[in-house]
């Protein structure tokens, strides 16, 4: 255990003043039972300093370097320097928002919260409130653009419904502000590829916030595939389910709603870093049933088959109204990979099986949870601080949207294959 659990009795500390203490007391009493031997011994040359254990020190030798430092500070000694943290700005103070990507600040080593965005000002002002913020970094959706103004912005996390995110995106980036957009990047290729175009024309960074790149076992899965530690990926399966309850902007259309730009992009996204190739095209298949209201408008459950160059095939699920399932498994010639849960904020677990002569060999393997949150603001604040290319920039936002758009134009022909644009 820590010293710190470790009981008084047992304390090294305590432990080590208690041998002291005894070793010196018999020092003590061998030295009251000895009578005149160090009466006769040669006079001391002098006091023995502190902490030797040979006598008093011997002159410095001309030349030497000192043993101890001198009395200004050696030139090599580093101090530490705090993080330089960018604020950001959040852009809609939902459930997201509330949940996760506010808390996350307090873990964060590179970014810090510096402004809010939101319709309902009143809600906003007691969130800034909680969080210390002063209410001049409050803005409305009608004053948004008056972030440019605001020195302290360096970054805008858009958390908005997905029919809003070009328009916000675009307006940062007008604004002079670096954007880290929530997936699905936008609603329609048109819209992503403005979006890309605007972040080059301002000269900015656009992100897409896919955390589970910054995520410890899914970037061990990442690690695994592209050295083809179980041998030739064969197929891959992907499941990304949950009941989702009324009201709730996921189930509108007009809100770019839905379950494959919402779940199942997961699951897309997770078949690229693991296969590693772009899909040439979907099969899907879509149930909506009429008589549970919730989907007049968006489909209930969607599956998906994806076809790659190298043969590979990818079969995906993503469902609005299942039990919850959170999980994926890629298939190699020599073993399979698993993640489950796989898509979560936490918990998630990776297992792995090898094929060997004498059967197969299991394991689970365990590696430090993060706050995947504050690890990709964390990730996209350096990459800002650096001027390196983010791992998961607008270009890939942009071909997960081409997929999703693929698997949707399938379902609506009743499972026709569609090229993937």
């Amino acid at each position: 255990m820590d010293d710190a659990d470790r009981p008084l009795s047992e304390s090294p500390e305590v432990g080590l003043s208690r041998r002291r203490f005894l070793h010196g007391a018999a020092l003590a009493s061998a030295a009251l039972a000895t009578p005149t031997v160090f009466a006769q011994s040669p006079p001391s040359p002098g006091p023995t300093p502190v902490g030797s254990l040979s006598g008093p020190a011997a002159p410095p030798l001309a030349g030497a370097d000192p043993l101890a430092p001198p009395d200004k500070q050696p030139p090599h000694l580093e101090i530490p320097i705090p993080h330089q943290r960018l604020g950001w700005a959040i852009v809609g103070l939902g459930e997201l928002a509330l949940g996760e990507i506010l808390p996350a600040f307090a873990k964060s080593q590179n970014s810090r919260l510096a402004g809010l965005v939101s319709g309902h000002r009143n809600k906003a002002k007691k969130i800034a409130d909680f969080y210390k913020l002063p209410e001049a970094s409050i803005y409305g959706y009608m004053e948004f653009d008056r972030i440019a103004e605001d020195k302290d912005i360096d970054v805008v996390y858009i958390a908005l419904p997905n029919s809003m995110h070009a328009e916000f995106t675009i307006r940062a980036l007008q604004a002079g502000k670096h954007v880290l957009c929530e997936k699905p990047m936008a609603c329609t290729v048109a819209e992503c590829e403005a979006m890309i175009a605007a972040a080059q024309t301002a000269g900015r960074q656009l992100g897409v916030a896919y955390r589970l790149h910054y995520e410890p076992m899914n970037l061990a899965v990442m690690d695994m595939c592209r050295r083809k530690e179980f041998g030739e990926i064969k197929t891959f399966s992907a499941s990304h389910c949950q009941d989702v309850k009324a009201p709730n902007i996921r189930l509108s259309a007009p809100l770019g709603g839905g379950p494959v730009g919402d779940l199942g992009i997961y699951c897309i996204n997770a078949a690229r870093y693991t296969i590693n190739e772009e899909p040439l095209d979907v099969m899907a298949v879509a149930t909506q049933p009429q008589s549970d209201f919730r989907f007049r408008e968006v489909p209930e459950s969607v599956s998906f088959l994806l076809r790659y160059p190298s043969g590979v095939l990818a079969a995906c699920e993503c469902s609005f109204g299942s039990a919850r399932l959170s999980h994926y498994q890629v298939l190699c010639s020599k073993g399979t990979i698993s993640m489950d849960p796989a898509f979560s904020y936490r918990g998630l677990r990776l297992r792995t099986q090898r094929e060997l002569s004498a059967g197969p060999e299991e394991s689970q393997r365990f590696l430090e949870p993060v706050d995947q949150f504050a690890a990709e603001m964390d990730a996209f604040s350096r990459s800002i601080q650096r001027n390196d290319p983010f791992p998961t920039p607008g270009e890939m936002g942009l071909r997960d949207m081409r997929i999703v758009l693929a698997v949707l134009e399938s379902a609506r022909l009743g499972g026709q294959p569609v090229k993937v644009a």
